[in-house]
């Protein structure tokens, strides 16, 4: 199984009625809980605009927090969707579901998963497996 982000930037939601953006509320929650029900969904959920912002950087070895971005930039991560399926095809399904449902564009991509690497490899199956979930 391999777990894939559908994403959407929200510069790429059209402008819709208030009618429209219930509509696609309502269809939403329904594939929701179909991809509840199907076992594939591991999250979704999306950004507060409104919602303060911080960065924090280590590589001094002690964090720094800072507010605001750390890069200046008018696109911003709009919504997410984490699902676990088998394959591509089905990673391409549910997408197209969750693209026809909101009615905007989706980037889907898949998760590398260093760790179970090391678990294939290393044998490490008991330890990988609890730091990767």
């Amino acid at each position: 199984m391999a777990e894939y982000l559908i994403y959407f930037n929200d510069q790429w939601v059209p402008d819709y009625t208030a009618e429209e953006l219930r509509e696609i509320a309502t269809q939403a929650r329904a594939l929701v809980a179909e991809m509840k029900q199907a076992g594939v969904l591991l999250f979704t959920g999306g950004l507060d605009p409104e919602a303060p912002v911080f960065s924090v950087d280590a590589s001094s070895g002690t964090p720094v927090f800072t507010d605001g971005p750390l890069v200046e930039t008018k696109e911003y991560l709009g919504g997410v969707c984490v699902i676990e399926v088998p394959d591509e095809d089905s990673a391409r399904r549910w997408a197209g579901r969750v693209a026809t449902a909101c009615r905007w564009p989706q980037e889907v991509r898949v998760f590398f998963r260093p760790f179970q690497l090391l678990e294939e490899t290393d044998g490490l199956a008991a330890t990988t497996k609890d730091v990767t979930r």
